[in-house]
């Protein structure tokens, strides 16, 4: 520690700055006008140093780590910072300077003590609306809404009108749009105020000091922690569903990561070059996944979250990926590649530590938007449906956690029911856990969520979601969780299925409804090895059914009592061991989920996971198992019937 700066100081510091960012965070919720930021919370608050490194951010969007520091020092860049004078606010929504869709406003407050540039407030907070085109996938940025360059908000204190009337012309419900960008500016005027207040305190030189000092003591713990990964070069794969345009083209993820010392690189070369659709997400994103990946294997608890975490990891991402973007490809839907990018990397690392990864989650915000006229006013609406939350993987230790939010938007809230229903014509008919979603495994995965929302006039409906068929994986033995899913009931019937969990621009009559399944998360280690006393437990709490307790555990519990059967769960024990030792052979082979066409020919109420049972699943539902070279359909093949099967040899599907 640098001995000019007093320790208690330097504990001070740390909680006043980390105080400040939570101030900013309570401010804009308070202010905002829109559900997506005060309840959801779909916004990151934070401080940076005057070369915009990251001093101090509220709790919010994991994957914003990186994209308000990369937005000040763009701004910087732009303007110079002998161009940034007391009273200027900045502004832009670039999509490829923040990394994310032009829904994020990003607001940046230069602080100023004794003429001197000190530090920067910024705030990050996602708009309902930013014009563009409502239904269908968009192709390009032009038609996702209103670009803002880098620009001067406000000069010298006084705002650019012009500009704000330009905004306020290019949304549809301007004094909503205005409201949140009022709460904004409250945030970063907030920041400003109390950060000047500590400075006013301690004096400035021994504030930025004591911020030094904290840097510093986060990267000797990152380092610390990173020299305790074995060596190594690590290596894991997954994939997405499709991009909306080329629908069942499974997209790779391919990532590399090399542990030397204390040092870590994670090389995002071999993801996916960009999409056609609007998936893809900038390169600031793509050191995002890294970070987030980075920061939750070395120091997930180290407050407050600063740059001096990240100065022993480098990160390899080439331009042109589905996570580093160029102009003009489109990202309206930037955050759901990102977060199977940072699962992948924790499966990569797996097996050098196991206690320190989780299994794969349901990946995915599972949101819908709705929007039509409401009868009730006759003005037009439109309500963010979500996020769901979903199945968290397993750990070596524990369970994974049900009914949570995807690790992109971290502590993001799901909107409450009652709200929704009395701001909207719409009617939640149920909001529930999804019995059988987790991964079974000897700590089984979290369990995925599903809603039920019916239309209480004529309305349009768009969903995005994906991993319907890339499974959350189970790691060291585990089974892999249900996947993500969306359906239509019309005039009272439910659809069978559908190729993809996208439904893009769907007519819902009123009194019509659609459901949102959120997956499970993958369990850790044998199923076979789960206490069965823990098995019929979950059978008791409804997590587990009492045909899945026998099907994937091998734990026969009496129908009645509940009790369990030890001499039927032995042999059964015994049964399913040869099928969970064929599957762990090719545990690298993505499992699919079984099509409602083969869950007919099963037993009622059966998973959509394969099981366990020769008698049921047994080697049938894992073609691949039986030859190196193997035939496998594509969900699009299983969509048309007679559809030849294309080959592929390992990996995922399309590669070979």
């Amino acid at each position: 520690m640098n001995s000019r700066v007093d320790p208690v100081l330097v504990e001070i510091i740390r909680n006043g700055v980390m105080a400040v960012t939570e101030e900013m965070k309570t401010n804009l919720m308070r202010t905002a006008y829109n559900m997506i930021i005060y309840e959801a919370l779909d916004f990151t608050v934070g401080l940076f140093t005057a070369d915009a490194q990251t001093i101090s951010i509220g709790l919010g969007l994991p994957t914003f780590i990186r994209g308000m520091a990369q937005t000040i020092k763009a701004k910087l860049e732009h303007f110079g910072k002998e161009n940034i004078e007391p009273g200027d606010i900045l502004l832009t929504n670039d999509a490829y300077i923040t990394g994310s869709h032009l829904n994020h406003m990003t607001f940046s407050l230069p602080i100023f003590h004794d003429g001197e540039l000190i530090a920067f407030a910024c705030c990050m907070a996602h708009w309902q609306d930013v014009g563009g085109t409502l239904g269908g996938v968009t192709t390009d940025i032009f038609s996702e809404g209103i670009q803002i360059p880098v620009i001067k908000y406000a000069r010298r204190g006084v705002v650019n009108q012009d500009l704000v009337d330009i905004i306020r012309m290019n949304v549809r419900i301007p004094e909503r749009a205005m409201g949140d960008l009022r709460a904004q500016i409250t945030a970063v005027k907030t920041g400003q105020r109390r950060f000047l207040e500590l400075v006013s305190r301690y004096g400035c030189r021994q504030v930025l000091d004591a911020i030094a000092v904290i840097m510093d003591q986060s990267e000797k713990a990152a380092r610390a922690r990173t020299l305790a990964i074995p060596d190594g070069v690590y290596e894991a794969q997954s994939f997405m569903d499709d991009d909306g345009v080329n629908i069942c083209t499974p997209i790779p993820i391919k990532v590399r990561v090399e542990v030397k010392g204390d040092e870590m690189t994670i090389d995002l070369s071999d993801v996916s070059k960009q999409v056609r659709g609007f998936y893809n997400s900038g390169v600031t994103t793509g050191h995002a996944c890294a970070q987030v990946a980075f920061k939750c294997l070395t120091s997930p608890t180290d407050y407050p979250i600063n740059d001096g975490s990240f100065r022993n990891l480098k990160t390899i991402v080439p331009p042109g990926r589905i996570v580093s973007a160029t102009r003009p490809a489109p990202m309206r839907w930037w955050m759901t590649f990102p977060m199977t990018v940072i699962d992948t990397v924790f499966k990569a690392l797996s097996d050098a530590i196991p206690e320190r990864v989780i299994a794969g989650h349901h990946a995915d915000l599972c949101v819908s938007l709705v929007h039509g006229i409401d009868p009730k006013d006759g003005k037009f609406f439109l309500a963010h449906m979500g996020p769901l939350g979903g199945g968290w993987g397993a750990k070596l230790s524990e369970d994974g956690v049900s009914a949570t939010v995807c690790i992109n938007d971290g502590d993001t809230h799901n909107s409450p029911r009652e709200q929704l229903e009395a701001k909207y014509p719409l009617l939640i008919e149920r909001y529930a856990l999804i019995q059988d979603s987790g991964g079974p495994g000897r700590h089984r995965g979290g369990l995925g969520c599903e809603t039920v929302i019916r239309a209480l006039t004529d309305v349009t409906m768009n969903a995005s979601i994906d991993r319907a068929h890339c499974l959350p994986w189970g790691l060291h033995g585990g089974l892999e969780g249900a996947g993500n899913q969306v359906l239509l009931r019309r005039e009272g019937k439910w659809e069978d299925e559908r190729v993809n969990a996208k439904v893009l621009t769907a007519q819902i009559r009123k009194g019509d409804a659609y459901v949102l399944r959120s997956g499970g998360g993958g369990g850790f280690g044998s199923p076979l090895d789960r206490p069965p006393e823990l098995v019929r437990e979950d059978v008791l709490q409804g997590y587990v059914s009492l045909a899945a307790a026998r099907d994937y555990y091998a734990v026969v519990l009496d129908a009645e009592s509940l009790e369990i059967d030890a001499a039927a769960t032995e042999k059964e024990r015994a049964a399913a061991f040869p099928a969970h030792q064929a599957r762990l052979a090719r545990q690298v082979e993505p499992v699919r989920r079984l099509s409602t066409a083969e869950l007919s020919q099963k037993a009622p109420g059966h998973a959509s996971i394969p099981c366990l049972r020769m008698s049921c699943c047994g080697m049938a539902s894992f073609e691949f198992l039986e030859d190196e070279q193997t035939e496998i359909s594509s969900p699009l093949d299983q969509a048309k019937e007679g559809a030849p099967r294309a080959k592929r040899a390992s990996g995922f599907p399309g590669e070979g």
